[in-house]
């Protein structure tokens, strides 16, 4: 089982969007700053939206598809 999350400062309009196997380790980690990048460099921790998936295949193409979707949306 893996999910695709988002992550959103609603404050600066930044969002993350990831994948993870445990999604509540992984929103904890962004949480704490124990992710170091971008989502603790611009204090990212709010989730917003998640969905489940079967296999880490397919969870990492919806995570492409929406990441795509969204840069199209921000242009």
């Amino acid at each position: 089982m893996c999910f695709v999350y988002i992550l959103a400062d609603f404050r600066r309009g930044r969002t993350y969007i990831g994948v993870t196997n445990n999604l509540l380790r992984r929103v904890y980690e962004h949480r704490e700053g124990l992710v170091p990048g971008y989502t603790e460099r611009l204090n990212i921790k709010r989730l917003v939206y998640f969905e489940e998936h079967g296999e880490i295949g397919s969870a990492i193409q919806r995570e492409t598809s929406l990441k795509r979707w969204y840069t199209r949306m921000t242009l």
